[in-house]
C-alpha cells in the first residue's frame, strides 16, 4: 500500500517515517516536492504515486505569529486542506488529517468530547477549524480528523527541547501553570495514525493525546526531573509557576483543552512517554 505523507520535515511526519509498518510504502514529501496550495501540484503527485492514503502532517503552527500572518495560516491550514480533501475524494483516497485542541475555547472543566461545540479563540485555532470543515464538506466519507495536543518529538523544535536548552543555560525559569491540557509524544501519535490508515472503517473525528493531565509548569518540572535523573542536565534550577497574565502573548490560549481520548489502545501516561523520548538522547 502506498501512503503519501505531507509535511516531510515536521516532527509527526518524521515519526511516521520511523514507525512505518514494513508492508507499507511511505512517501514523505516536503514543500519542494509538493505544493499543497496548488491543486495541479497535488494532482501530479497523486498521478505519480497513486497513494491509497494521504496523511496530512503539514500545518502552519506558529500560534502567536498567526495573529499577524492570518493569510499564511489560512492558506496552509484551510485552503490547502480543502484542495487535499477534494483531490482525495475525487480519487477515492483515504485522508487522515491532524488537527488541534485549539479548536476549543477552554471554558469547560471536563475533557472535551469529539462532538463538543468548537469555538477557537485565536487565528491558529480558527484556521485549523476551517480545515476540519473543509474535510467534512469535500471528503466526508473516507477521512478522519485526528485532534491532538502539545506535540513533541526528539526531532524538530518543541517545548521539551526548548526547556532542556533553557534549563542548561538559565539560573531559573518561569513557566505558565494555569493552562491545562496534555502532552503528546509524536511517536505514539504516528503509530495511531498508521492504525487508522489500515482499519476498515473510520469515525469522522478522533481525539488522541497521551494519558493524564498537566499544566505547562507540570510538564517543565517533569522534563527537568527526568533529564537530571538520566544525566542530561548537570544541575536542577528553580522553576516558578506563573499565571498566563504574567506572560502575555499575541494569541489567546484556551485555559483548559484536555480532550477525552477516542482510544487508549497502546497509549501510556505522558510522563512515561516523556521519559522514553528523553532517554533516547542518551
Amino acid at each position: 500500500m502506498n501512503v503519501l505523507i505531507i509535511g516531510k520535515n515536521g516532527q509527526v511526519a518524521w515519526e511516521l517515517q520511523q514507525t512505518c509498518p514494513s508492508h507499507i510504502s511511505a512517501h514523505a514529501l516536503g514543500r519542494n516536492e509538493i505544493d499543497i496550495t496548488d491543486p495541479q501540484s497535488i494532482e501530479l503527485v497523486i498521478e505519480q504515486l497513486k497513494p491509497a492514503v494521504i496523511i496530512n502532517a503539514s500545518a502552519y503552527t506558529a500560534v502567536d505569529k498567526a495573529e499577524s500572518e492570518q493569510d499564511a495560516a489560512y492558506l496552509i491550514n484551510a485552503t490547502a486542506v480543502e484542495y487535499l480533501a477534494k483531490a482525495a475524494n475525487q480519487h477515492g483516497i483515504r485522508l487522515l488529517h491532524i488537527s488541534t485542541d485549539f479548536v476549543f475555547d477552554g471554558t469547560k472543566n471536563t475533557p472535551y468530547q469529539v462532538d463538543d461545540q468548537t469555538n477557537p479563540i485565536n487565528v491558529y485555532g480558527t484556521s485549523k477549524l476551517a480545515g476540519e470543515l473543509a474535510i467534512k464538506a469535500h471528503c466526508p466519507t473516507n477521512s478522519a480528523i485526528v485532534r491532538t495536543s502539545w506535540v513533541y518529538s526528539s526531532h524538530g523544535n518543541n517545548f521539551v527541547k526548548t526547556m532542556l536548552r533553557l534549563m542548561a543555560e538559565k539560573d531559573e525559569l518561569n513557566v505558565v501553570s494555569d493552562q491545562i491540557g496534555c502532552p503528546t509524544n509524536a511517536n505514539g501519535l504516528a503509530k495511531y495514525l498508521w492504525q487508522l490508515a489500515e482499519q476498515d472503517t473510520l469515525e469522522s473525528i478522533y481525539h488522541y493525546s497521551d494519558l493524564g493531565v498537566a499544566s505547562w509548569y507540570d510538564f517543565a518540572v517533569a522534563i527537568q526531573e527526568i533529564a537530571f535523573e538520566y544525566g542530561l542536565l548537570a544541575n536542577k534550577i528553580p522553576i516558578k509557576p506563573i499565571p498566563s497574565s504574567d506572560y502575555p502573548t499575541p494569541a489567546s490560549r484556551p485555559v483548559f483543552s484536555l480532550m477525552q481520548q477516542s482510544s487508549t489502545l497502546n497509549n501510556e501516561h505522558w510522563r512515561t512517554n516523556l521519559k522514553k523520548m528523553i532517554v533516547s538522547f542518551i
